[in-house]
């Protein structure tokens, strides 16, 4: 199963993509939607919407995985970060892609074991896990640890059912 993992953001979107066969997991991509501050919040929403859907156009992901929103301390960039959300949610519906949630302690439990990881962490156990060669950036790692949370969420589930 090819999986996105998607880490919205209003000025940085991160996208990860790994192949899952059983209990091995391959990397295939990753990267980031960098948006300019100075462009139309509207516009930044288009973009990333955009962008979102060349990537999957080009690579083919099955399933979407996507981080949920958490709460935040300042209302306005929470409801920035959920229109961001909404943007990639309908990127990969509009693909025909199942969309799957995952809160950001599950997402860190899931990839560091412990949910209150840092992002240097969660950078790193990505890194280790998908045997890259170098670090991604951080928003890319965290959407790679979307995808490897969704895997560990399906590996689990198969294992239960037997």
């Amino acid at each position: 199963m090819r999986i996105i993992g998607i880490d919205p953001g209003s000025r940085v979107t991160g996208y990860g993509i790994i192949d899952c066969r059983g209990r091995d997991i391959g990397f295939i991509t990753c990267g980031t939607i960098r948006l300019s501050a100075e462009t139309d919040f509207s516009r930044r929403l288009l973009l990333i919407f955009a962008g979102l859907s060349e990537v999957m156009e080009r690579h083919r992901p099955e399933v979407a995985a996507v981080e949920d929103l958490f709460v935040a301390h300042n209302v306005r960039s929470a409801l920035k970060l959920g229109q961001a959300r909404g943007a990639a949610v309908v990127a990969a519906c509009r693909q025909g892609m199942p969309v799957f949630d995952y809160t950001p302690r599950k997402i860190k439990e899931s990839v560091a074991g412990y949910g209150n990881a840092e992002k240097s962490q969660v950078q790193e156990m990505v890194r280790v896990l998908l045997e890259l060669s170098g670090l991604p950036s951080s928003d890319a790692a965290d959407a790679l640890a979307v995808a490897l949370c969704h895997a560990h969420h399906l590996t689990c589930a198969a294992l239960t059912t037997l």
